[in-house]
């Protein structure tokens, strides 16, 4: 299914320019299938916001976006994350061999692949690293040849050693398609999960969904926003931030930096952009209750 038609893809943050580059956004995921907490009765109890928007009444499935996005800072083009791609062999079927062309749209928004010169790689699930690499006469190559790939060294010490052979081996060889091209390339920089990109942008560890996973950080001008990667998944998380998906490496670390996410940013006003929230994906915490909600910035 093509990406809806863009509602506030591009957002400045002070002297910051935000765009998203969607890839996908469907009816993707069963609720019991991503939250091992969920059950029908909470579903349906929730319904009267959840739908249609965050879950499909025909298939019962949460709206998932895939996306990227670009950052341009002092000069600079930051590509975050580059979605699932296309012709890679995956083991889930809507990720299979799609033809998605998320370079057509990247494109779309002014940003030709040699113009980037840094690419941030928030984690290493198979959603987030596609685009890395594209197909040159039958090798895997970087996308964006002039670019520096930002990864975190405790991610890449996790997803390359055996304890995560069983993970890895549940979605398909995205390492050997789409990471360990950039490193062999000796395009790969391996670094802190705090690193400074420059004034304006900075890595925020924010572990638990996987070892290294980092939020971006966008301050300018007395602005601030924050690309929030896999901290949430659905808004359902803010209603109940306990809930870890199946896909947390460490389910329980996952919930406490969540719900100390969600605290701090709780009333702040700080933009916040979940990547597989529904466009237009940003918006700010609030507090609801004993819990939290997310406010669209529409």
């Amino acid at each position: 299914m093509p990406p809806p038609p863009e509602r506030r893809s591009r957002l400045d943050i002070g002297g910051v320019r935000l765009e998203r580059v969607v890839e996908s956004e469907t009816p993707l995921l069963d609720p019991a299938e991503i939250y091992p907490d969920s059950t029908p009765a909470i579903i349906e109890a929730n319904l009267d916001w959840l739908a249609p928007r965050f879950l499909d009444p025909k298939t019962a499935r949460l709206v998932i976006t895939i996306q990227g996005f670009v950052v341009r800072s002092r000069g600079r083009t930051i590509v975050v994350d580059t979605c699932v791609g296309d012709c890679r062999s995956r083991r889930r079927p809507a990720f299979d061999q799609q033809r998605w062309n998320w370079l057509g749209r990247l494109a779309a928004a002014g940003v030709d692949p040699g113009d980037v010169d840094t690419v941030i790689c928030t984690h290493f699930h198979v959603d987030h690293v596609g685009w890395n690499t594209r197909l040159e006469d039958g090798r895997w190559v970087p996308t964006f040849p002039n670019a520096r790939y930002l990864f975190t060294r405790d991610e890449w010490a996790f997803w390359t050693g055996e304890s995560a052979r069983a993970q890895r081996d549940r979605s398909g060889d995205y390492l050997g398609d789409s990471l360990r091209p950039i490193v062999e390339a000796g395009r790969a920089d391996f670094v802190a999960m705090d690193h400074c990109v420059n004034s304006e942008v900075s890595l925020v560890p924010a572990p638990g969904h996987t070892p290294g996973l980092v939020a971006v950080a966008l301050r300018s001008a007395g602005e601030q926003g924050l690309l929030a990667s896999d901290l949430l998944h659905s808004p359902l998380q803010c209603r109940y931030p306990e809930w870890s998906t199946r896909y947390c490496v460490d389910p329980a670390q996952s919930r406490r930096t969540r719900m100390d996410f969600l605290a701090r940013h709780a009333g702040t006003g700080i933009l916040v952009v979940p990547t597989h929230f529904p466009s237009p994906s940003a918006g700010t915490i609030e507090r609801e209750g004993g819990a939290f909600r997310f406010r669209y910035l529409e």
